[in-house]
């Protein structure tokens, strides 16, 4: 049976693993410290991470998939880091080089230019988003979208977004949590500003 299990690496709390095969995993899942990390049975090679849709402004492609959140399917081979990792999104999302069924992408860098410097960081921070940025509708794994984008960009927007809503929207009781937490998080720093007692606050910080 499968088993998922939730991963807090906010500030590498990860335990460390010195063997040489999931050292390479994990020195990568460390540096994922401002994704939720979700690992499959309990192992490093497969893993889901949750991936928003950035925050950008003015004439942007990227900008159709504000608000979106994707759980992303990685997959690290034995041959990693000389070889890519396997990406492939879960809930759908509407976009030109991604497989609407399957979720797999079409990524120059993660097909042909890969190299062993990069790390899993760089898929999530700067190769993703700039898969939301850069579609190539004249290289597409989704046709009807290509040809969407290429004729009618405004339906193309509506289209994105609509898969968005519909599949990619984080649900009411999730955005109420986060919205506490932060909330808390504020209060506390308050607390803290104000000087009252300084010992709970830097029990607070630590």
């Amino acid at each position: 049976m499968q088993v998922n299990r939730t991963l807090s690496i906010v500030g590498g709390t990860f335990e460390i693993i010195s063997s040489g095969t999931n050292f390479k995993y994990h020195k990568n899942l460390r540096m994922m410290n401002n994704y939720k990390v979700e690992t499959i049975d309990d192992g490093l090679n497969e893993f889901h991470v949750e991936f928003q849709g950035p925050k950008i402004f003015g004439c942007n492609l990227a900008a159709f998939y504000e608000g979106g959140v994707w759980k992303v399917r990685v997959t690290f081979s034995n041959d990693y880091p000389y070889t890519s990792p396997s990406i492939g999104f879960i809930n759908r999302i509407y976009h030109p080089n991604v497989d609407e069924t399957s979720g797999s992408i079409c990524l120059n860098v993660l097909n042909q230019t890969w190299s062993p410097m990069y790390q899993l960081q760089n898929v999530f921070d700067v190769f993703l988003p700039q898969l939301l940025t850069y579609a190539n509708p004249y290289d597409p794994l989704n046709r009807e979208a290509a040809k969407l984008m290429m004729r009618d960009l405004t339906a193309y927007e509506q289209k994105v977004k609509e898969h968005c809503q519909t599949y990619a929207k984080k649900s009411e009781a999730v955005v109420a949590k986060e919205e506490e937490k932060s909330s808390d998080m504020e209060l506390s720093e308050d607390e803290c500003d104000s000087g009252d007692d300084e010992a709970a606050c830097q029990m607070i910080i630590d």
